[in-house]
């Protein structure tokens, strides 16, 4: 079944739709020199006969995809022999259903193919054939339906304009309530898994503890079966690489910011930022590569020159690549902010007799402060959160060191870390993962929470 096709197929008739609802909505009037006495313009007609016409469709088609494939198998698995399938576990016989699926699509199958097998391939292809015949055959069904409808509706009283509006409203509040609804499902995963955690482990060692191996026992006898799960270690990384971060960005960021709004000529401005915001577009594993393989080992040389103990991967390394990544951030927001000062502002100043460097330093930086504290709060939160970076280089090891120049690891790289590879979802080192996702999204929630605050009481004051 070819659901582009089908999809192409409701947008034609969409469209025809809305042709035939227009022309009917002029002919019942008695032609465009009479549509002053439609109650809305000839458009709305259209629209409404092409919201009835694509609507239920595409809910059928929703809900036929959803349940098909499920129905399909449950006909295939009622006609397989019994003696095929009774000694089997639910594994197996999903692996038999995967079988039967990958032989009725022409692809590999993993045992060897009987003749209930191939019965159970036809069987099914045959299933799907009705099914797609009875999708198109139902499609059009319901479309002709939903066109005979707007068709007996269409009067010149008939309030198109506000049913259509209406309809419409009603979509965004859906696809509104559907944001908000995915965002709530991702935060109860979350915070169920860490319940379960916590459940296991202290919260007070998690949050308080100074060593982290979440290793557990694969056998009862194992050597170090309890594992350790103090996160200080990562909270302290994390900061530690985070602020170098910002240490680079915020300085740099934020002069590059005041010279492009309030210094560089036009030229110079059209120029320089794009060519600068062009860093926010690299992918973070090209800076990952360019951290590993020329800043550390930069770092550790002259580290070395002067009697320094330099790690191979360190949180200095880590930090001054991420913060070059992240000064299209605060660049781009200060930038924003300072240039949403009212000129009025600059023009007192000037009146006054203050220089240019004294009217950026004591009119328009006091100005635009909050907006600035907003953008850079917001650079941290992603900050916080950057991987790839911190895994090529920073390393793996919680260490709980405020040392710049030693290898440390984040709260980021130890989830990716606990959930690489086949797991266990209800063992402490699993759900440990989801105990750090819950504690980094509530810190970045937080953040993110007063820097639009900030920006938003910026917005009152000055706009």
């Amino acid at each position: 079944m070819n659901i582009s096709l089908l999809l192409l197929a409701i947008l034609a008739m969409m469209v025809l739709a809305f042709q035939v609802g227009r022309n009917r909505a002029v002919r019942v009037v008695g032609g465009h020199s009479h549509i002053r006495h439609l109650h809305s313009l000839p458009a709305y007609y259209g629209y409404y006969a092409a919201l009835w016409v694509g609507i239920p469709a595409l809910l059928l088609v929703l809900l036929w995809i959803g349940l098909q494939e499920r129905v399909i198998t449950i006909l295939v698995v009622e006609q397989l022999p019994p003696s095929l399938t009774v000694a089997l576990s639910d594994g197996h016989l999903s692996l038999l259903i995967n079988d039967i699926k990958n032989l009725a699509t022409g692809n590999i199958t993993s045992g060897k193919i009987t003749s209930e097998i191939q019965a159970a391939a036809d069987h099914y292809h045959q299933l799907q054939s009705f099914a797609s015949i009875g999708l198109w055959s139902l499609v059009f069904s319901i479309a002709g339906l939903g066109m005979s409808i707007a068709w007996h509706r269409t009067q010149p009283a008939f309030r198109a304009r506000n049913r259509v509006e209406s309809i419409l409203l009603l979509i965004m509040i859906l696809f509104s309530s559907l944001a908000i609804l995915t965002t709530l499902g991702i935060v109860l995963s979350v915070l169920f898994e860490s319940i379960q955690f916590f459940q296991k482990i202290s919260w007070t060692e998690f949050f308080f503890g100074i060593q982290w191996s979440p290793q557990i026992a694969l056998r009862a006898d194992q050597v170090g079966a309890s594992g350790s799960f103090g996160a200080i270690p990562l909270f302290t990384g994390t900061l530690l690489i985070s602020g170098i971060a910002m240490l680079v960005a915020v300085p740099i960021g934020l002069l590059s910011a005041i010279y492009l709004s309030e210094y560089a000529s036009t030229r110079v401005r059209s120029i320089a930022k794009p060519i600068l915001e062009i860093l926010a577009g690299i992918p973070t594993v090209v800076y990952g590569f360019f951290a590993a393989l020329t800043v550390a080992p930069l770092i550790r040389d002259w580290g070395e020159a002067i009697g320094l103990t330099v790690a191979s991967e360190s949180a200095l390394a880590a930090g001054l690549v991420m913060g070059v990544m992240i000064i299209p951030f605060v660049s781009s927001l200060s930038d924003d902010v300072i240039n949403a000062v009212p000129q009025s502002m600059r023009d007192g100043s000037y009146a006054l007799g203050a220089t240019q460097s004294e009217t950026v330093r004591r009119v328009i930086f006091p100005a635009a402060l909050p907006g600035i504290v907003g953008g850079v709060l917001l650079a941290i939160s992603r900050a916080i959160g950057e991987t790839m970076i911190v895994v090529m280089a920073a390393g793996l090891a919680a260490n709980l060191t405020a040392n710049p120049l030693a290898s440390v690891t984040t709260v980021t790289v130890q989830i990716v870390t606990l959930l690489t590879g086949d797991q266990e979802f209800d063992s402490a080192k699993t759900l440990a993962a989801f105990a750090l996702g819950l504690t980094l999204f509530v810190v970045t929630l937080m953040l993110n929470v007063i820097a639009l605050h900030i920006v938003r009481k910026y917005r009152e004051q000055y706009e």
